[in-house]
């Protein structure tokens, strides 16, 4: 497995720097009643961490740190409470994950693009096609393809 609280630190100093405006001293959003002991950026950081190592089952995730990680997250939440926090913190996370991802593209004017060809038609059929005829900026090209080792109609 992964080392989940060094990764957890990690991804809560980054929501505690892109969140400090929408959060009140003690890390949650401000709200009337009982004060949580795992603040709403823990619960933002542990879902974006867990999303980041592509650890899809909560179920895992929390017996992980139940059992693994108990010393390192004394006042974990259960699921449930989980789940229903992390749909209140919702605006809250999709803000800190889109200021994520414009930091991390702020430089960049030039992406490249990996992808994998596209058939358009069979070459056989390619001089019959009627794909971009009429505009030729709009019409497939032909391209081969080292790993199906053929020609194909892009």
């Amino acid at each position: 497995m992964h080392k989940l609280k060094a990764n957890f630190d990690k991804m809560l100093d980054l929501c505690k720097h892109l969140g400090k405006e929408f959060t009140n001293e003690r890390e949650n959003i401000p709200h009337c009643g009982v004060v949580p002991r795992f603040s709403d950026l823990e619960v933002i950081a542990l879902s974006l961490m867990a999303e980041a190592l592509s650890i899809d089952s909560e179920n895992l995730l929390f017996i992980k740190l139940s059992t693994d990680y108990k010393d390192d997250y004394p006042h974990v939440i259960s699921r449930r409470q989980y789940n229903d926090r992390r749909k209140y913190v919702f605006d809250l996370t999709d803000s800190i994950r889109k200021r994520m991802a414009s930091s991390l593209n702020e430089y960049e004017n030039m992406y490249c693009v990996d992808s994998k060809p596209v058939e358009v038609c069979r070459l056989s059929r390619s001089s019959r096609s009627k794909v971009g005829k009429e505009d030729y900026s709009k019409a497939p090209s032909k391209g081969y393809c080292a790993s199906q080792n053929r020609y194909l109609r892009l």
